[in-house]
């Protein structure tokens, strides 16, 4: 069984928290299913709206699938998180794909 078998059936047996769903996102998203992290690390900004590491990694997910514009205004939240939690080295990460956002947006690569 994988670490994501392991996850969705900690799902369906009826736990869900911040934690879980960060951590199958996580998960897919390291397998290459960009969409499916998405959702997931959607429902754990739902649990918890203060979850620094979600948002940078729901940033990097829509990045990976192209949705830049997305990704930008996740991350600028992500990064408002972060710091008000003094989580500065979410907040520089997140810095940095925002940056790689932008660039995309611009024309670069």
């Amino acid at each position: 069984m994988t670490m994501i078998d392991n996850l969705h059936s900690m799902l369906e047996r009826g736990v869900d928290s911040a934690l879980l769903r960060y951590s199958l996102g996580n998960e897919l998203l390291k397998a290459g299913d960009a969409d499916a992290a998405i959702a997931h690390l959607r429902e754990a900004l739902k649990f918890d709206g203060e979850y620094s590491a979600a948002w940078k990694i729901l940033g990097k997910a829509l990045a990976e699938i192209g949705n830049h514009v997305e990704a930008l205004d996740v991350l600028e939240q992500g990064i408002e998180v972060a710091e008000r939690r003094g989580d500065i080295q979410a907040a520089k990460e997140m810095g940095v794909f925002r940056k790689r956002s932008q660039k995309a947006l611009e024309g670069g690569s």
